[in-house]
């Protein structure tokens, strides 16, 4: 297959979209994944058309927002994205790589922005959706702390200041 157009469809009618458009002879991709034993959509309301030289019957298919667009013509996405994600499929899902922790309990770690930018503490582990929990010594007393995650970094393992927890 050449090139691929992105079509975005209404909020949970991605099936529906995409069975019209194989009626009309379109060649279809809406890649799916396993989310703690639901089957949910890689990409939400959203769908891969082979590009063909016809793109109108797209934007008047029940389901069908709109054909993501660049100037005058459907944007085209290379096929080459389309199959690195087909080729992630084992038994009609996409495998999403597992995702890499890299902090560990008690590892040092050094707080980068915020209020409490420039000190040292020890991680203890996330608290909710991309927020971490930092022990820092603040008045004398470990004080556990929840920070963005993308305020805090690693301390190289040979760094090692005193810290009393």
């Amino acid at each position: 297959m050449s090139d691929w157009w992105v079509v975005q469809t209404e909020a949970q009618r991605e099936h529906v979209a995409r069975l019209l458009l194989m009626r009309l002879g379109f060649t279809t991709y809406a890649p799916r994944i396993k989310v703690r034993g639901r089957i949910a959509q890689l990409f939400p309301t959203y769908l891969f058309v082979g590009a063909t030289d016809r793109f109108y019957p797209i934007l008047w298919t029940n389901g069908v927002i709109r054909l993501l667009m660049a100037g005058d013509r459907p944007a085209r996405l290379a096929s080459s994205i389309v199959t690195a994600i087909h080729n992630r499929e084992r038994d009609g899902f996409v495998k999403l790589p597992a995702p890499q922790r890299r902090l560990k309990p008690g590892q040092k770690v050094r707080i980068i922005s915020g209020s409490f930018q420039g000190q040292i503490g020890l991680y203890e582990g996330m608290s909710g959706r991309d927020r971490e929990r930092v022990l820092l010594e603040l008045l004398g007393q470990s004080v556990p702390v929840e920070l963005p995650a993308n305020h805090i970094v690693p301390l190289p393992v040979a760094f090692s200041p005193r810290l009393r927890y």
